[in-house]
């Protein structure tokens, strides 16, 4: 590392009026910010901000460690959907034999009515009878729950709790009712809530592989990037503090409303990726408003969280934004998904602003401690970076052009993007429900695991039966039963086709249509499909207030309206490459054997709407450390190569720096046994490398020497409106 401590080339006597111009001359009486003056203040107060966050971090981390089995496997719903309504109905008048119920499959090669086959049937009842979460035990019964021939039962543990309590009920019963196996007789639970409960446990464990490999990684990438074990360990401590303080919360939370598991592992990954994203940004321009200028430690830290403080604040707001845009889908399992980020996000923030200053301020010459012999304190500007720069301004159409082709190229494959919900092939080939799934599907039809319930009124008994008798797509109609109160009946019909098939999605859609008014069509496979629908019908919504949101957000942080519209939509081809790559791995299979996944033929359902808003929230993240910092610049000399050159040189070692981590923390998730967590790490770990590598670094950069002075533009009705915000420090 060569770099050196260069000052850039901008006159500080001059910065930009609020029209454009360039005839104010800095007031360095002004003084700090708001930004400023909190990071002053957290330096020279430091004693008080360590205690404040000592009793942040005694409240909420002794809760950290319960909250992966305080968290639901459950609320994949559409609420207000039919299925949502049948699941109700039959939960409170059907003695609990909704989806959520817990399916125990016994196989034998002897007959079921065989005595060593009746005993462990008995004792599987039993087990069932001993949980106070089953409301009752559904016996096996001939040309019902007994296979034709004669050697696989189901005994049916009835839902008495919620489906989130349910879930933990699976498991605690996984255990002792697979010690009810002998060698003659399989015994396995099976079921949405045993999928879910297996779904659980591979994912903690995947977790666990993932962060022994990316704390290592990332540790060592950081000691690249700052050249000071102390330095390097800054970032690693703001995402300990933010990490576990979230953690402690979400567990907290959990005790007034339902929060899905994925809230925790998206939770991780973003705080770890944002708070070294974060913290790689404020030591860096600290050591370089420090180091030979020969001023108190508070009056660096204080220019510092001024200029890459703002920065980081913005950053921080358009991820919040970006993952608040998700709360507009009614499922419980995205909402509280996108509410354990924004935690995690808001205390890494938190963090950034009082902590890291505070600690800086604390440190001052020895943050650079523990350097390697190579490294040249103080370094600020890039000196490689700042070639990188020049070159980009000599040469745009022929870096640009490349970069544009490159994206548009991987974005292409995108339109024949499918989507479905996940298939039994989340879960490892011997987790419990998916072994039972396929006993279930060998021995009682196909579309059994995905059985239907059609709940109606008594006097359209008749009809239902005829439509169900005669549609297509129904293999077995199951005996009708008749509700002691409400008047409800509840009819079960098997799918001809496996419930992740498209063709059983249609045969719902067209018995919804066909069936007499008062009739709703439930089930598993219907709960999926209406979440899948919705999630489709929310998609653009979803996207299109992002990317609005994104947008309203730059403009107020660069106050220019065309530089904030190239921002946006360099962040919207990022992630539409990153989708065609998603397309061409999980859904058309390239690289499943290298990377240990069979492909479902598609992408899961819930991957456009919420990885989207995670994407775009990442890649705007990169957008304003660049652009800031070329603002920065360009308020200072109002030269428009200045801005951009400078801004490439002063921001381009962290951003590399920070996606060098960012795609070691998501790609080791690809080392992760079940498919939604290798997904997630790929998908995002693709998105990551193609902003920072192709847009931030080369697209952006070159569409700011072709966009000129008009980047900068904004008009006087806009000036009026915008509250004035500089990057500039005076």
């Amino acid at each position: 590392m060569n770099d050196t401590d260069i000052p850039a080339p901008y006159d500080t006597t001059q910065l930009l009026d609020r029209d454009g111009g360039i005839n104010q001359p800095i007031d360095i009486s002004k003084g700090p910010g708001a930004l400023g003056r909190l990071g002053s203040l957290s330096a020279r107060r430091r004693g008080f901000v360590f205690g404040i966050w000592l009793v942040i971090i005694a409240v909420f981390v002794p809760f950290a460690p319960k909250v992966e089995t305080a968290l639901s496997g459950a609320g994949w719903q559409a609420n207000g959907s039919q299925s949502v309504a049948v699941r109700q109905i039959v939960q409170t008048y059907f003695g609990g034999q909704s989806s959520s119920a817990i399916d125990v499959v016994v196989s034998s090669k002897l007959p079921v009515d065989s005595p060593s086959v009746a005993r462990v049937v008995a004792e599987v009842e039993n087990v069932l009878h001993g949980d106070p979460r089953i409301s009752g035990v559904l016996a096996p019964k001939a040309g019902i729950s007994i296979s034709r021939d004669g050697k696989t039962a189901m005994v049916i543990g009835l839902a008495g709790a919620d489906p989130n309590t349910m879930v933990r009920a699976a498991d605690a019963l996984q255990g002792p009712l697979s010690a009810l196996s002998t060698p003659d007789v399989k015994v396995v639970a099976t079921g949405s809530s045993v999928l879910w409960s297996d779904f659980n446990a591979a994912n903690r464990n995947a977790m666990m592989k993932s962060e022994l490999f990316s704390w290592p990684v990332t540790l060592v990438i950081l000691m690249l990037a700052f050249g000071s074990l102390v330095a390097a360990g800054l970032p690693l401590l703001l995402t300990i503090v933010g990490l576990l303080s979230a953690a402690g919360m979400l567990d907290l939370l959990t005790r007034v409303t339902p929060i899905s598991i994925w809230a925790m592992n998206f939770a991780l990954m973003f705080a770890l990726a944002l708070g070294i994203d974060y913290a790689l940004f404020i030591v860096v321009r600290f050591r370089g408003a420090h180091f030979g200028r020969n001023r108190p430690v508070e009056t660096s830290v204080a220019e510092t969280m001024d200029t890459a403080g703002k920065a980081v604040l913005f950053s921080g707001l358009t991820v919040l934004i970006s993952l608040s845009s998700v709360m507009v889908v009614p499922s419980p399992a995205f909402r509280s998904m996108a509410a354990g980020i924004m935690i995690a996000v808001i205390f890494v923030l938190l963090a950034t602003l009082t902590l890291l200053p505070a600690v800086l301020g604390k440190l001052g010459d020895r943050v650079d401690a523990l350097a390697l012999p190579w490294v040249h304190a103080g370094e600020h500007r890039s000196v490689r970076f700042a070639r990188w720069g020049e070159l980009l301004w000599r040469r745009p159409l022929i870096f640009g052009g490349a970069a544009l082709a490159l994206l548009l190229v991987l974005a292409a494959p995108i339109i024949g993007l499918r989507t479905a919900m996940p298939s039994i092939k989340v879960v490892p080939p011997t987790a419990s429900a998916r072994v039972g799934y396929n006993l279930v599907q060998s021995k009682f039809g196909v579309g059994a695991p995905g059985q239907l319930q059609i709940v109606t009124d008594l006097h359209n008994v008749p009809i239902v039966v005829n439509i169900l008798d005669h549609n297509s797509g129904i293999a077995e109609v199951l005996p009708t039963q008749y509700a002691e109160r409400g008047g409800y009946v509840l009819i079960d019909a098997v799918p001809r086709w496996d419930p992740s098939n498209p063709l059983t999605g249609s045969t719902i859609t067209s018995l919804r249509s066909e069936l007499p008014m008062g009739s709703l069509v439930g089930g598993a496979s219907a709960e999926n499909f209406d979440l899948q629908r919705m999630l489709s019908g929310k998609t653009t919504e979803v996207m299109g207030l992002i990317l609005l949101l994104g947008f309203l957000l730059l403009l107020v942080a660069l106050q220019a309206p065309l530089i904030s519209a190239i921002g946006v939509v360099t962040s919207l081809l990022a992630t539409g490459a990153t989708f065609g790559v998603a397309r061409l791995i999980f859904q058309d299979g390239w690289m499943h054997n290298m990377l240990s996944f069979t492909p479902q033929g598609f992408l899961d359902s819930w991957a456009p709407v919420f990885f989207f808003a995670m994407i775009f929230a990442i890649s705007m993240d990169y957008t304003v450390f660049l652009l800031s910092s070329a603002k920065e610049h360009y308020e200072m000399s109002g030269d428009v190569k200045d801005a951009m050159v400078n801004g490439v040189a002063h921001s381009g070692r962290v951003i590399f720096a920070a996606a060098g981590v960012m795609v070691a923390v998501f790609f080791t998730f690809s080392l992760s046994g079940p498919l939604p967590p290798k997904e997630m790490g790929i998908i995002l770990g693709v998105a990551v490398l193609l902003d920072a590598f192709l847009v931030r670094l080369l697209l952006l950069p070159v569409l700011l020497r072709l966009s000129g002075k008009a980047a900068w533009w904004r008009p006087e009705w806009l000036a009026r409106i915008l509250p004035d915000v500089r990057f500039s420090h005076g």
